[in-house]
């Protein structure tokens, strides 16, 4: 319930900053065009709050916290006294209306700069692309531990989620990944990880992992917090327990205790597992049992649960001085904004998942566990939020802002507006779009939750 609540929150919050800086680009271009403003609303659905200015604008919360809107002055939607006609939104000049729906996403935009300008600032923790073990093709390649990746492609990374990005989509685009490391003794090497290899269908989410790299931050030690009742642990392992083998292959992290486990119930038998314990190295005797994961698939298990901090240590800080991180988050708008439009075309063109497309249900979770990292993980959450705001709003979809922006720029073309006519039927194809986005995003977040 606490996760629940949490999520639910900080989604309000979220929503609730990038909305109100989003709606108020509109309103504050369309005061200085001369456009009256009838309401200015964060969210949708019945007012909670509402204050009306001297300008006549009513300032209102209300209910659903999904999104808001600026409410203008125009003929085609309310009755203009003659002496307000110059105030009307679709009195105004083409260019000017062009300018007034730009705003919103310009103000996301921008707001994002500011957010990792202040993450920079600010200080932000992370995780260095240090390779923890290495295995399959990322061993093949030369890969070796305690390499730190400093460049994939050409492009430069910093930290682990740099580095996973990159290898992602040069997986998805089916080409291999040129690789700068910096070894133990500080030497640059280069590598080509074979990414082309990778099997049609793989998981996206997945590629580090799939081509055999482990970073350093994800090895946590296989200790054992918890022993489940009339297991095949009970008995046999106590809380407190390291385990450092498994039927005599070395352990070092968590992950490899389930991979040994899994391989020893297909042999079948018995086998040792090697533990310490107060101080003491002890070597005893186990038998998995079948059993079925958290997606209800079979595996071999033997009971028992593991002390696992809710994040591991960071061994990376990405922080700059005020004049400094201008530029460097500028950049970084940039890198995000290149990530997220090449991640669009992917999808488009077949080679990304539908499973990319997220909808409110993952928002919230992610939203929550950046807040609990902290301040510095929040705001780069919101930054890339608001540019994501940015970019879709811009998409040719009619009812969004790129939408009204194209009838705008027909207008300029044709040197007319578009029919009324025309104009309706683009309505009802975006809300058809969006309805079908929508389902789509809903369908991955029912699948995520079913996962976990």
């Amino acid at each position: 319930m606490g996760e629940f609540i949490g999520s639910v929150w900080w989604m309000i919050v979220s929503l609730g900053v990038l909305v109100t800086f989003h709606e108020f680009g509109h309103y504050w271009v369309a005061r200085r065009c001369g456009v009256k403003v009838l309401r200015f609303s964060v969210g949708f659905g019945r007012p909670l709050w509402m204050r009306r200015n001297r300008a006549g604008t009513e300032f209102a919360i209300a209910a659903i916290p999904l999104g808001g809107y600026v409410k203008m002055l125009d003929e085609r939607e309310v009755e203009v006294h003659p002496h307000e006609r110059d105030q009307a939104f679709n009195h105004k000049s083409v260019w000017q209306r062009i300018a007034i729906v730009a705003a919103g996403p310009a103000a996301n935009l921008l707001l994002c700069i500011a957010l990792l300008w202040a993450m920079f600032v600010l200080g932000k923790q992370d995780y260095s692309p240090t390779i923890g073990r290495t295995s399959g093709m990322a061993q093949a390649a030369g890969l070796q531990s305690g390499d730190r990746l400093i460049s994939v492609d050409a492009r430069s990374v910093v930290t682990a989620g740099q580095a996973s990005m990159a290898l992602t989509t040069a997986a998805m685009d089916r080409h291999d990944a040129r690789l700068e490391v910096l070894d133990a003794q500080d030497r640059v090497q280069t590598r080509v990880l074979p990414l082309s290899q990778l099997p049609q269908g793989f998981d996206e989410r997945r590629v580090p992992v799939l081509a055999g790299l482990n970073w350093q931050f994800w090895l946590q030690p296989a200790l054992v917090e918890k022993v489940v009742p009339d297991s095949a642990a009970q008995g046999v392992l106590l809380p407190g327990d390291l385990i450092v083998a498994v039927d005599g292959q070395r352990i070092d992290a968590i992950d490899q205790v389930f991979t040994e486990i899994h391989t020893l119930g297909k042999r079948g038998g018995p086998g040792m597992i090697e533990v310490l314990r107060g101080g003491e190295r002890l070597a005893l005797e186990i038998t998995p049992r079948q059993g079925k994961d958290g997606r209800g698939q079979p595996t071999w298990q033997i009971g028992i649960g593991f002390a696992q901090s809710s994040a591991p240590a960071y061994d990376a800080e990405l922080k700059y001085g005020p004049l400094a991180a201008l530029p460097v988050a500028l950049r970084e708008t940039a890198r995000m904004a290149g990530d997220s439009l090449g991640m669009m075309r992917r999808i488009v063109t077949g080679n990304a998942s539908l499973q990319n497309i997220s909808g409110p249900v993952t928002i919230a979770r992610v939203a929550n566990v950046s807040a609990q990292r902290g301040l510095d993980w929040f705001l780069f959450f919101l930054a890339l939020l608001s540019l994501s705001l940015c970019i879709i709003n811009l998409l040719p979809i009619p009812i969004l802002d790129g939408g009204h922006l194209l009838y705008y720029l027909i207008e300029l073309v044709k040197g007319s507006p578009l029919s009324e006519r025309a104009m309706a039927a683009g309505q009802y194809v975006g809300l058809a779009l969006l309805a079908g986005l929508m389902g789509l995003a809903f369908y991955n977040d029912i699948l995520g939750l079913a996962a976990r």
